[in-house]
């Protein structure tokens, strides 16, 4: 349990690192010259680097086991990263500096939830993950006001390297507590080591799971991770300690709901649903703020906390995923979902970057974001429609 606490407070950071440019935004564009689009791409990176450092991760997981593989990286690629985040002097530094951030933060959600699905019980996966990432989105608190006060208070650079000795210092206990599930036999089976991920991709059960996968969580992730910041600056002309207070709200939704999603599915007995409906909410959201523009600073932070809070299905979406997956394959079939979710975040963030830049309007900004909504309902609405035809894993019969 020791171990997980550790692996939980690298989830914490993770969280911060993932969320904390929608807040730093404006200081990175007036000190840095960082604009539109390459904030998008530095946040990007950070989606983009994660979600392919997936790969090795589950593999590793399958091989050497959690300890090692969250340990090592997140000490060398995530710890690395923030020293170079504290120095940046240009875009590209930032750029490069957030996407070793995210393969560092790679592996601190899959191993305790290769460690709970290979030691705990089946049946209460979303529940023991809903914990895990509710505590950890905390991390997503601390990225909203209270980092803008921090770093309007001591300045952004020592922050960042307050929270980079955070990081490596919390990697290197990882590698001296946590402890790795007894390794399974893969002679057994017939999928072999490098088939693995092929083998996992074969369930055609996951098929219709992929596509809410991929643009699900990067409706809330890209809101609350970057544009929540340009948005209020722009349109509703807000400061930093301001921009943090509006995403204060919304990173605590985030945490609620990730709470009351967990228990969900074992009180409904079934998953598809649970995120269909939760999902359908921040649809109706992203349509509204399609087509208009908040009369004001609250009705704005009412829509952000809707979309937080019942956008927060991750959870349940990895436990109706992985009730397909094969033991054998956990550690490649958990990280293969978290590719889609953090990929379709990475990726959302270079369309919704491109998008935002080709829509924008001096005397008219808010018709930038308004486009950005709408291809997030767009995108939402379509994989909520696939997810329709997938086959349900109810709780009762695991």
């Amino acid at each position: 349990m020791t171990g997980l606490a550790v692996l939980c407070f690298a989830y914490v950071l993770s969280q911060l690192y993932r969320s904390f440019m929608a807040v730093l935004a404006p200081i990175l564009a007036t000190e840095l010259g960082m604009d539109t689009s390459q904030l998008a791409m530095a946040s990007g990176a950070w989606f983009v680097m994660f979600a392919l450092a997936q790969f090795p991760v589950g593999y590793w997981l399958d091989t050497i086991g959690p300890r090692r593989t969250a340990g090592l990286m997140f000490t060398i690629a995530g710890g690395g990263g923030a020293i170079l985040f504290a120095l940046a002097s240009s875009p590209i530094m930032v750029i490069v500096a957030m996407g070793l951030i995210g393969i560092g933060c790679a592996p601190v959600l899959m191993a305790p939830f290769y460690i709970f699905a290979r030691t705990f019980s089946v049946k209460k996966f979303a529940s023991y993950g809903s914990i895990f990432i509710g505590i950890g989105t905390f991390g997503n608190i601390f990225g909203s006001e209270p980092l803008a006060t921090a770093a309007t208070m001591y300045g952004w650079r020592p922050v960042m390297f307050a929270i980079a000795a955070a990081t490596i210092l919390s990697g290197i206990t990882a590698l001296m507590i946590v402890r790795d599930p007894e390794q399974v036999d893969h002679s057994t089976s017939n999928d072999g080591e490098s088939g693995g991920f092929l083998a996992v991709l074969k369930i055609r059960r996951l098929w219709p799971i992929f596509p809410l996968s991929l643009f699900g969580y990067a409706v809330a992730a890209g809101i609350r991770g970057l544009w929540a910041g340009p948005y209020l600056e722009q349109v509703f002309s807000l400061d930093v300690l301001e921009i943090g207070r509006v995403t204060l709200f919304m990173a605590i939704a985030q945490s609620v709901g990730v709470f009351m999603y967990g228990p969900l599915d074992r009180i409904f007995n079934t998953r598809k649903w649970v995120v269909i409906c939760g999902n359908f909410i921040p649809l109706c959201v992203c349509l509204y703020l399609a087509f208009n523009v908040p009369g004001s600073i609250f009705m704005v932070s009412l829509a952000f906390v809707l979309i937080g809070m019942f956008g927060a299905t991750y959870p349940v979406q990895m436990a109706h995923g992985k009730s397909f997956v094969p033991d054998h394959l956990m550690g490649r079939g958990v990280t293969l979902l978290n590719f889609c979710s953090i990929g379709g975040v990475g990726l959302m963030q270079l369309v919704t970057g491109w998008v935002v830049e080709n829509s924008s309007s001096a005397d008219a900004p808010e018709a930038a974001f308004n486009s950005l909504f709408l291809v997030y309902a767009i995108t939402l609405g379509g994989a909520i429609f696939i997810l329709l035809f997938s086959k349900d894993a109810k709780p009762e019969h695991e």
